[in-house]
This record gives structure tokens, sequence and C-alpha cells, in this order.
């Protein structure tokens, strides 16, 4: 089976016919399912959105069982987690629903983590790291845009001198460049290229 536009999270399964990974929808699985808004609620209690996933926490005064259900905890309630707590060996320790988000330092509330700053991001050379709070995504860096290209989407650099996007002067030629584009006064100017007398 060909699909023209590709699945981007699934599998082509017949003519132009996605078959999504569980947690992605659309025509090209290229959409985030947000699985806390179907019904039945995949969380008794509260429910956070992730990248094709989801995550379940508990209000404060209950903490998170390992089932997924929430059990009332005086000793979480008193603790007043932002996103419920758990209980070990007689401690009781606040969670954060996400592993881009660290517990800030009340031991209470969760902060971000800008994986971006700290290293933590990988994105291949030709994307840039965007942090969002409890994660990131990788995006493509100036100069280069996302296409589909046998079978997979990718960013390549965009022709600045063939899409007229260039500010080279009316005379200098432009040269595409790798992310970018250069401008050479033509012959008998002289200048920058972006200036030619």
């Amino acid at each position: 089976a060909i699909c023209g536009p590709g699945c981007k999270y699934g599998e082509c399964t017949g003519p132009n016919k996605c078959k999504c990974f569980p947690g992605f929808t659309g025509k090209t699985c290229n959409q985030d399912l947000n699985e806390c808004g179907l019904k039945p609620r995949p969380c008794e209690h509260r429910c956070m959105n992730t990248h094709g996933s989801y995550k379940c926490y508990c209000p404060n005064g209950y903490m998170l069982m390992p089932d997924g259900t929430c059990a009332s905890s005086r000793t979480c309630a008193m603790v007043n987690c932002q996103y419920g707590c758990e209980e070990a060996k007689g401690e009781v320790q606040c969670l954060c629903p996400s592993g881009g988000l660290q517990l800030g330092p009340n031991g209470r509330t969760c902060v971000d983590i800008d994986e971006c700053s700290t290293g933590k991001a990988v994105c291949s050379y030709n994307r840039r790291c965007v942090n969002t709070f409890g994660s990131y995504y990788c995006k493509c860096q100036l100069g280069y845009e996302l296409k589909y290209i046998t079978s997979r989407y990718d960013c390549v650099d965009v022709n600045e001198c063939v899409t007229n996007t260039h500010r080279c002067n009316l005379h200098a030629e432009c040269l595409n460049t790798q992310g970018s584009f250069k401008c050479k006064c033509k012959q008998g100017y002289r200048g920058s290229g972006f200036d030619c007398a």
C-alpha cells in the first residue's frame, strides 16, 4: 500500500489509509490524541495529556495506586502536593506527572526542566530545540522547512533564490547555501551584494 502524504505516527494499510499508533489520530496520524477528552475517561481523577500518551494524577489528600486509582491518604493531605503523592516506607513523596518536570524547592510543586538549555534534548543538526512545559520538541532551523520525503518527515534547505525570499540587490546574483543564501554583485558592479554600484 502507498500513502501519498505518508503516515507520521502509524502504518500505511491501504491506498492513502493510515492505521495510527496508540495515542495518535488524523488522516496521516500526525496529531496527538487527547486521551483525557475520551469517554470513558482514562483517569479516575485528574488527567494530563502528553505527546502520544497521558498521565493520571490525584487531587490533594489522595495518592496514586499501582492500578491507577486514587486512594485517600491523610498524610498526603497534610503534605499538600500539587499533583498528588505516594507513600513508601512511611515517607510521603510528592509526584510530578511527567519526566520533563521536577519537584521545586518546596518539595510540593512541580517546575519545568528546560531540556534545551540543560542539553538533555536530542535534536538533529538541522533542527532546533523548543522547550515546552514538561517536555520539548524539535523544530526546523531557520532556513529549513519540514517536508515529507522518502516515507518520512525531514527538515530540508529552503532555496531562497528560487522562492524569491532573498534580499539581494537588483544587480546581484543570489547563491543558495545550506540554511541560508549569499549575494554577489554581477560583473561590472561592486559592493556587498545587498548594495551594488
